[in-house]
């Protein structure tokens, strides 16, 4: 049973800022912020979460079941990851690859305190608590607003897991396979790190969201385990029996320059291989939508729209279905994960492919951030431009990757990892 109280701000994202810090005291944080985006809309703005009353980790063995029977006893918010390694769940898969950051593959927590954020209006939900003791954290909250919030440089040595030359190597091998036609796309990786690494995950996080400002923003905390992720991508959402997916494949330079910058987004529209890359994956989401999906619902909403952020153009399709009544929420996660834009087609043929020839194991890396409404309903990003650390290894990570169809030249695959990855590289270093 929750408590809540309903306030006003003046000042939503000052408010936000001194919510994040005061949630710093806890083990367990989510914080999900839509930078106030109309493009893709969230029911709320932001939630925060804190403070677990009770949760679930586990490796990947089972990993959906588990969260299934999780989610249906709990019937509560609930705030969490699914790792990339969940492919191993449903499909006869394996990781081998070099870990340093040691995520566990599924974490999800019932919050006893939960924030809902809509424009300037404040929603408090706390689980089992007096109205006295949220009206204390109000006045907490609200007076922290006279304070100021620091960001400073990291200054980070960042290296490379695989040089340009095993990159453009790896994806002539990519080449080979898309050519005797084992798969038609897939996406290769690759990690940058530090060792002996320590930052400020808070400052980090609001200096890597103030340079890009996305849609689906995350700070995520679970002990030593942290998630800084500025991610433009929406994997997959829920709302009663709708269900919306919304792939990106297709990325393009900002310019400074206005009619440089519009130039670049019409060549992108109309770029033969980003359309192509995107209309694959557009494929892929939907057959795996029409497993969970009344017959015949499976539509395209928008094909290869394109949509500004500040330091790119992408490319975005969006697919819609409705929920066949005999699924249930976890089915539609279990069935189109992991996502179409982060593994390539056929999809099992590319996951093992992408095994075969990344150096790391992604982890949550390419999984989804998201959260679960007592209603049963959900909404998860796609965990891509984001920095992962480990606070007792002192290890920072952060990977980007690409699109390898027919048309790639390997030279500009590795240039569009850099464009991708350079919100990063100026946070940390």
């Amino acid at each position: 049973m929750r408590t809540s109280i309903t306030f006003t701000i003046d000042n939503p994202s000052l408010f936000k800022q001194q919510l994040l810090k005061w949630s710093q005291q806890f083990d367990e944080i989510t914080f999900l912020d839509s930078n106030e985006h109309s493009q893709q809309p969230a029911a709320w703005n932001c939630l925060v979460a804190v403070d677990a009353f009770t949760s679930i980790k586990t490796d990947y063995y089972n990993a959906f079941e588990d969260l299934k029977i999780y989610q249906q006893t709990t019937r509560d918010w609930l705030f969490g990851y699914l790792s990339y390694e969940l492919k191993n769940d449903t499909e006869a898969l394996k990781s081998d690859n070099f870990d340093r950051l040691g995520f566990p593959d599924l974490y999800f927590f019932q919050p006893k305190k939960l924030f809902l954020i809509r424009e300037n209006l404040v929603e408090m939900h706390y689980l089992r608590m007096c109205d006295d003791e949220m009206e204390v954290d109000k006045k907490v909250i609200l007076e922290q607003l006279m304070t100021s919030i620091s960001i400073e440089d990291n200054g980070l040595d960042i290296q490379q897991r695989i040089t340009k030359p095993d990159y453009v190597n790896k994806v002539s091998k990519m080449l080979d396979y898309i050519n005797r036609g084992d798969i038609y796309e897939a996406n290769l990786c690759m990690e940058f790190y530090a060792e002996d690494a320590v930052i400020k995950p808070l400052d980090t996080f609001l200096k890597l969201n103030s340079i890009s400002k996305p849609p689906f923003a995350a700070y995520f905390k679970n002990r030593q385990h942290f998630l800084l992720c500025a991610s433009p991508e929406r994997y997959i959402k829920k709302t009663g029996t709708t269900i919306v997916s919304q792939p990106i494949k297709g990325t393009a330079k900002r310019y400074a320059d206005e009619t440089e910058d519009e130039l670049a987004k019409q060549q992108l529209a109309s770029d033969p291989k980003e359309r192509s890359e995107n209309i694959m994956i557009v494929d892929l989401v939907r057959n795996d939508m029409s497993k969970t999906a009344q017959k015949g619902s499976v539509k395209v909403t928008e094909l290869c729209g394109i949509y500004s952020f500040l330091q790119v153009h992408q490319m975005i399709s969006t697919v819609t279905s409705e929920l066949n009544s005999s699924h249930v929420a976890v089915d539609v996660l279990s069935t189109t994960f992991p996502m179409g834009s982060m593994t390539g087609a056929p999809k099992i043929s590319a996951m093992t492919i992408i095994e075969e020839l990344e150096a790391t194991k992604r982890g949550l890396y390419s999984g989804a951030v998201g959260y679960f409404t007592p209603e049963s309903d959900f909404d998860f990003n796609v965990v891509i431009r984001s920095i992962l650390y480990n606070s007792l290894e002192n290890y920072v990570s952060f990977s980007v990757g690409s699109a390898i169809t027919s048309l790639s030249i390997p030279e500009n695959e590795y240039e569009e990892c850099l464009l991708k990855a350079r919100a990063m590289f100026e946070v940390l270093r």
